[in-house]
């Protein structure tokens, strides 16, 4: 088992590290943490607490992972933080650990971009293909499906679910749920639209997004009577298709929080 680790990090002798791992200069790595095969520390990353990182990760200057959460609650529970594989993991990015009030776990999949400056707090659990843009912030207990983007400068709210192939604006505030695929921006985002390019991106067939989109214009019309619920309810008998499946069961699930809606002048074609 080769490994490259610099004459000025400080890795604790009880850290497993896996083949081919690079640790830079002045990086810290404590007791409970697991490196996987051929990962990256570029320099002065500093990763504690159980945190377990995968293979094939890159991870960049000043990074901190592991550490105490930002919860005036936290005691020093045994909570913990799992980073998948092949992720890039840019400059001053902070991965918080989990608490007792959620799943004592904070959870990144594989494949990821986080940019400079991304904060990821406590009990956040952020899929895979996923891409934060710089200074992009979660709150604590924020879920993120697959392939969802992130815009620069935004904030996502406590306990706000943002679904798989969703793209929020740059400098937006979410404070509700955003459904798969929606498209939300704004000091307070509101939905604007489904993310039609990034369907396409990712190969859904083109019958799906025209359910899709049907699909929206009926939950979202203002001339469709009842409330959300009930509209969605209405509105999920008329589609055998499997994305409209996936938006209505997100919907369906349990939140804590309402849903991005559009403003009332949002083009829905």
């Amino acid at each position: 088992m080769t490994q490259k680790i610099h004459a000025t990090a400080i890795v604790s002798p009880k850290a497993k590290l896996g083949s081919n791992v690079e640790v830079g200069p002045f990086c810290i790595i404590g007791d409970e943490v697991k490196i996987g095969d051929n990962t990256i520390l570029k320099s002065h990353v500093v990763v504690e607490g159980d945190t377990t990182i995968g293979k094939n990760n890159v991870i960049f200057p000043f990074a901190v992972i592991g550490v105490a959460p930002q919860d005036l609650k936290f005691k020093g529970e045994k909570a913990r933080v799992e980073i998948g594989d092949n992720n890039k993991i840019r400059e001053h990015v902070t991965i918080h650990l989990g608490t007792q009030d959620g799943a004592m776990l904070t959870k990144i999949g594989s494949n990821c971009l986080l940019m400079v400056g991304v904060h990821i707090a406590h009990d956040c659990v952020v899929g895979d293909h996923v891409i934060l843009a710089n200074n992009a912030t979660l709150a604590g207990h924020v879920k993120i499906g697959n392939h969802a983007v992130i815009g620069g400068l935004s904030a996502m709210h406590q306990f706000v679910r943002i679904g798989q192939g969703a793209m929020i604006g740059g400098m937006s505030g979410v404070e509700s749920d955003v459904i798969p695929y929606g498209t939300v921006m704004g000091e307070r985002a509101s939905l604007a639209g489904l993310n039609l390019i990034g369907m396409k991106r990712h190969g859904l067939p083109r019958e799906e997004i025209h359910a899709l989109r049907n699909f929206f214009k009926e939950i979202f019309s203002e001339n469709k009577e009842g409330n959300f619920s009930t509209r969605v309810d209405a509105a999920a008998k008329n589609f055998n298709s499997a994305i409209v499946s996936e938006v209505v069961n997100f919907i369906k699930s349990e939140s804590t929080r309402s849903f991005c809606q559009p403003k009332k002048d949002v083009n829905i074609e």
